[in-house]
């Protein structure tokens, strides 16, 4: 996974020197999170927010762009736990880790764009909420791999990025004794602005 960021980040500074115009600043925003869990124990519970921290650059591409991004993210998911001999409880967990994005997209209407691409996200540090001793933990991997997709505004400095987000991989495959294929889902709105 460390070697496919620094490829990542190797491949934006490359063009970038052969880039048409090359842009960079903050970026801040917020998520609508919900847990895809396939299991017979588990089940997905409510969406909750989250937020997101960062800094992006765009690197121009003839008519495409580049936009790779390096975002601190902390999100929350909810899931029920239904075994057949006890009563049903409610679990939050809590998802921090630092996600990069690389969307590749086109302009419309030299205002409007859309983009897609691959996201890295490493885990900084997820945990169960007041796990009991039934579910007592979740093997969180250090690493995923996924995808958004979306739209975004460029109006003046300001650009504005509306995506969804998937995972490719699972970000758990247990919680506790009890095997899962755990994925995160998010709807992302995001506002940055360019310094240069």
């Amino acid at each position: 996974m460390k070697k496919l960021i620094l490829s990542l980040a190797l491949l934006a500074i490359t063009l970038a020197g052969y880039s048409q115009g090359f842009s960079f600043g903050p970026k801040v925003g917020l998520s609508q999170t919900s847990l895809d869990l396939k299991s017979d124990q588990f089940k997905n519970g409510e969406s909750k927010f989250g937020y997101h921290v960062g800094v992006f650059a765009r690197i121009g591409l003839g008519g495409l762009y580049l936009q790779p991004e390096v975002l601190y993210t902390q999100t929350q998911g909810q899931f029920t736990f239904d075994p057949d001999d006890q009563p049903i409880k409610e679990y939050e967990a809590d998802f921090n880790r630092v996600d990069i994005p690389v969307m590749l997209g086109f302009k419309m209407f030299k205002v409007l764009r859309v983009q897609a691409g691959p996201i890295a996200s490493i885990n900084v540090n997820s945990e169960l909420k007041e796990a009991g001793q039934t579910v007592q933990n979740a093997n969180f991997k250090d690493a995923t791999i996924g995808y958004q997709a979306g739209l975004g505004l460029d109006i003046g400095n300001l650009i504005i990025d509306a995506k969804y987000e998937s995972s490719l991989d699972k970000f758990s495959g247990n919680v506790g004794n009890f095997q899962t294929d755990q994925r995160t889902n998010q709807w992302i709105l995001s506002v940055g602005f360019r310094l240069f």
